[in-house]
């Protein structure tokens, strides 16, 4: 089994001083930490790369270019016979899957990761699951503060964390 602990929009050192201690637990148990953009500052991904073995990010729209220029907008993993993509998203929130259905729309994934609307988001659409883990720090646009947790064995199950 693979777990994979997600999270998006931290936009630290703004939203909070640091990620809650309950989430830092659950990186260093993790096999893969993805985080679906808006880190908002350096040092963050530095941290994340100490925090657990395997780190992939992407780019958001509030990430600044020292940050940008080391990400992807777009990322494709893969994990046994699953593919995982992986995008922050861009324009009304409202809009995200279908926008995120058209930039994935060639490459055969199982599963859409996402952030930028910052509210936690886990659905089938067809036959891909859409994927956001909300925000595990800021309280713009969320319900409440939360991450997820993606375990892959010989499925996908997904579910999100309450903070």
């Amino acid at each position: 089994m693979t777990k994979i602990v997600v999270i998006s929009d931290t936009h630290l050192p703004l939203a909070a001083a640091k990620l809650p201690d309950e989430l830092v637990e659950q990186i260093k148990k993790a096999d893969i930490l993805i985080h679906a953009g808006d880190l908002a500052e350096k040092p963050l991904l530095d941290i994340l790369k100490k925090l657990c073995p395997k780190v992939i990010a992407v780019r958001g729209n509030m990430d600044p270019d020292e940050i940008a220029d080391e990400l992807n907008e777009k990322e494709i993993l893969n994990i046994g016979k699953f593919k995982i993509g992986i995008m922050h998203g861009k324009g009304s929130p409202s809009s995200l899957p279908e926008m995120l259905c058209q930039e994935f729309k060639n490459d055969g994934v199982n599963i859409i990761i996402f952030g930028h609307s910052h509210s936690p988001f886990n659905k089938n659409i067809g036959n891909i699951i859409f994927f956001n883990p909300g925000s595990p720090t800021d309280h713009v646009y969320c319900p409440y503060n939360s991450y997820g947790i993606i375990e892959i064995n010989d499925k996908i199950e997904a579910k999100i964390i309450k903070l």
